[in-house]
């Protein structure tokens, strides 16, 4: 029988072609992964709830794959905390429209992973788990906030993990913990219960140790829900991948504060890029971007979350406090000046991609940092305006919605992990994955693993 070391550096698509083949059964597959958990998770906490949920007989492409759901996200009859103490009881009695299309495709979820509490923070912890610990060191961080999905990849734990993504909370994760991950166009990946069903700033997404597990995942959570309007309004715009790519390239949108290191580390992944590709440096005009995040992320938390400060404060961490007051006090005209700029930059994106296939972008403006340090203040020694501007690289992306792989740089041994976002216009996701198993493959833009016990 295959071993358990092996089953477990399997991807999701292997693992599921052995398992349709009888090589290996569910039971020997959730067996190994759960061993893996139990060898692992106490050092480095992905994990919030750990649970095993089979499926009785074979359904579906994911028959007998175990995988990983963000705690953000409702499973029905496990626990969902939202990553808060305030949740730490509530047991959801519907599942996401996401975890049921897993679960009708045979997938088996072996627990919710950890994230900050509502997603809010840069450090993957909160008042029930954590710190989730990066795997290639432990004492850094794993980033936030699908930072317990990011490591269970990485470490083996499960082959394939949900996430969400607002400014960047799969990509930084993804490139913290040398995976792949695709944010993908708002919409392709229905919410129906969605409050506000016209909101493109937070999507589902996807993490994985390669990029046919992405397009394995997105294919069976992808597709129309009449109750979400985004989702009626996708529309395929993919055409086949140039023998040799246009991309443009930018370290920063010309607007980002972005780490020298980090900056080095994307000038060579360009270089590399450069044998399959023509790149040439350009970026869309994104001036204001920073600020129209700012002020219409800020109106949604407070939308969202405002009457929970009110009734709960004393029991809400810092960063869920501060994220909701900023925007206690913004006016319509604050709302709707921010909404036009980003019309703006959504047009300058469109009007670059008449003249490149891709953009390429750092997938997190600084390496990994140490656990203890809740926020990014300073990026080379100079301090940013508020705690999420380290995001810039990345929110500006979810600004406008368009969608983005990330996939793992070379590096050398001593290296901190670090990505690179790849974006394409909306609709464009095929084309995503079908360049990313060209660099994947033939340019060592791949997951590696971290040396563990």
């Amino acid at each position: 029988m295959t071993s358990d070391r092996s089953v477990c550096d399997l991807t999701a698509t292997a693992l599921a072609r052995a398992l349709a083949k009888g090589e290996l059964s569910s039971r020997d597959a959730v067996e190994a992964h759960l061993a893996r958990i139990a060898s692992l998770d106490s050092q480095l906490a992905a994990f919030v709830t750990v649970i095993c949920d089979a499926a009785p007989t074979r359904v579906g492409p994911l028959h007998g794959v175990p995988i990983g759901i963000k705690d953000l996200t409702d499973t029905a009859g496990v626990a969902t905390t939202y990553g808060s103490a305030l949740f730490r009881d509530h047991i959801p009695s519907e599942d996401d429209l996401g975890v049921a299309r897993f679960r009708r495709a045979g997938a088996i979820i072996l627990g919710k992973t950890n994230t900050p509490e509502f997603g809010f923070g840069a450090v993957c912890t909160n008042k029930l788990c954590g710190p989730t610990r990066n795997p290639f060191d432990p004492v850094l961080t794993s980033g936030g906030s699908s930072g317990g999905s990011a490591v269970a990849v990485a470490a083996g734990m499960v082959p394939l993990a949900h996430g969400t993504d607002f400014g960047g909370s799969v990509r930084t994760p993804a490139s913290f913990c040398d995976v792949a991950s695709i944010r993908p166009t708002p919409g392709r990946i229905p919410a129906p219960h969605r409050p506000l069903g016209w909101d493109m700033l937070a999507t589902h997404g996807f993490l994985a140790r390669g990029v046919d597990d992405l397009e394995l995942a997105l294919s069976i959570c992808g597709g129309g829900d009449v109750h979400d309007p985004l989702s009626i309004g996708v529309v395929n715009e993919d055409r086949p991948v140039a023998v040799r790519p246009r991309i443009a390239a930018t370290p920063d949108f010309g607007i980002a504060a972005v780490a020298r290191d980090v900056r080095a580390r994307f000038a060579a992944a360009c270089e590399a890029l450069g044998a399959v590709a023509d790149v040439v440096p350009s970026a869309p005009d994104c001036g204001g971007a920073i600020e129209a995040f700012r002020t219409l992320r800020a109106a949604h938390i407070a939308n969202g979350y405002g009457e929970l400060l009110k009734s709960r404060r004393a029991e809400l961490t810092p960063t869920v406090i501060w994220n909701i007051e900023a925007g206690a006090k913004l006016s319509a005209e604050d709302y709707l000046n921010a909404e036009r700029r980003r019309t703006a930059i959504y047009r300058s994106f469109r009007e670059l991609f008449s003249r490149a296939d891709f953009l390429v972008a750092p997938a997190a403006s600084v390496l990994p940092w140490p656990n203890e340090i809740s926020d990014v203040t300073t990026i080379d020694g100079a301090a940013l305006e508020t705690p999420i501007d380290y995001l810039a690289v990345t929110f500006i992306v979810s600004l406008v919605g368009f969608p983005v792989l990330t996939l793992p740089a070379p590096r050398a041994e001593n290296e901190l992990p670090f990505g690179i976002q790849i974006i394409a216009p909306p609709g464009c996701e095929s084309r995503l994955f079908a360049f990313g198993r060209t660099i994947e493959n033939k340019l060592g833009f791949s997951h590696r693993w971290p040396q563990l016990p």
